[in-house]
């Protein structure tokens, strides 16, 4: 791809999403998506290969279908109540209808299908993208309209952390392993949101940062197979001993960063009476932490298979800028004894 279209669907990204977050009226939001998801298909489709051909397919229906239910909804609420307003959407129906389009907008239980499958087929960098940036224009909307019934996100919520678990399962391809992954994260913060915004905020924040130093070492090795990952001592070793922790902290195991907001969410659900929903989300994401603990084994405990000499890869030359990934890691790993700091600036 020639670079001024690159660097101009990179922009349109960009233009797509802060559209999204600075309008007050459904449509400018419904536009600033559609931008954003217009952009995102050539660059998913540029390696013309037939995987990635049929994930930008998929992807393209999947949100083609959201789109319209969403436009559908809003031009409802709008012959409803006479506003365009986003805050503006008293209707049950209407809500519940724009909630549900965003939601498979993000890939939300159960209307997730189509992300391990579009996943699988586009490049590590795009797929960061789809992970990380994609998901904040809905994740800014599903916030504004907060619906009084608080039961529709308490259902999301849990299916996607149960789905996002049990998906997780006997899968050998990394790409399904992060969209599963990220259905769960999802999941996640969309069962606080109801109960306390700034804590989902938070949940989205350290997800954006792991997800980011996972996909960077991933892509720092060229790995996407659960078997490549043993190759990783030969590749760079000191990501062996890195990201096993970064796998762990995205299982929200203490005492790494990860464990902050799912422990944060679970005292919050106890303090709301919800302490069966708190208990059901914690055991569900034994399921993830099982997968991760998958490729924390295959990492560290595993060696390749005996390969001719000189086919083993070896200290790769690396030219990529590592200082972003090096921050996150850091930040993924070593943040949870800034917790009181944390929620004394956050207004819990």
């Amino acid at each position: 791809m020639a670079p001024p279209i690159y660097s101009a669907l990179i922009i349109s990204l960009g233009l797509g999403t802060t559209m999204t977050f600075a309008s007050t009226h459904w449509y400018l939001a419904w536009m600033g998506i559609e931008i954003n998801t217009l952009a995102i298909i050539p660059l998913m489709s540029q390696n013309h290969t037939p995987r990635a051909t049929e994930a930008t397919t998929k992807y393209f229906f999947a949100q083609a279908t959201a789109s319209a239910t969403l436009l559908f909804a809003s031009i409802s609420n709008a012959f409803l109540t006479g506003e365009w307003d986003i805050l503006q959407t008293p209707n049950t129906l209407t809500s519940s209808l724009i909630t549900l389009a965003l939601a498979m907008k993000i890939g939300l239980a159960p209307l997730h299908s189509w992300m391990p499958e579009v996943m699988q087929g586009l490049s590590l960098l795009i797929g960061l993208i789809l992970s990380t940036w994609q998901k904040l224009a809905p994740l800014y909307l599903i916030y504004q309209i907060q619906p009084t019934n608080s039961n529709i996100f308490i259902t999301l919520g849990l299916l996607s952390i149960i789905v996002g678990g049990w998906g997780g399962f006997n899968q050998v391809q990394l790409r399904k392993i992060l969209a599963y992954s990220s259905i769960a994260h999802l999941g996640w913060m969309i069962l606080i949101l109801s109960f306390s915004p700034p804590l989902a905020l938070l949940t989205i924040l350290i997800y954006l940062m792991m997800t980011f130093s996972l996909f960077s070492s991933f892509m720092l090795t060229r790995t996407t197979h659960i078997n490549s990952l043993a190759t990783t001592w030969a590749k760079i070793p000191i990501l062996t001993i890195s990201t096993p922790l970064v796998l762990l902290s995205l299982g929200g195991l203490p005492p790494l960063t990860g464990f902050m907001p799912k422990w944060l969410i679970l005292q919050e659900l106890t303090k709301q009476d919800l302490a069966p929903i708190a208990t059901l989300a914690a055991l569900s994401s034994l399921f993830s932490l099982y997968f991760y603990l998958r490729l924390s084994y295959a990492m560290t405990l595993t060696m390749p298979p005996n390969n001719p000499a000189g086919t083993l890869p070896w200290r790769l030359n690396t030219r990529h800028n590592t200082t972003m990934m090096s921050l996150t890691t850091t930040s993924t790993i070593c943040l949870l004894p800034v917790t009181p700091a944390i929620m004394a600036l956050l207004p819990f």
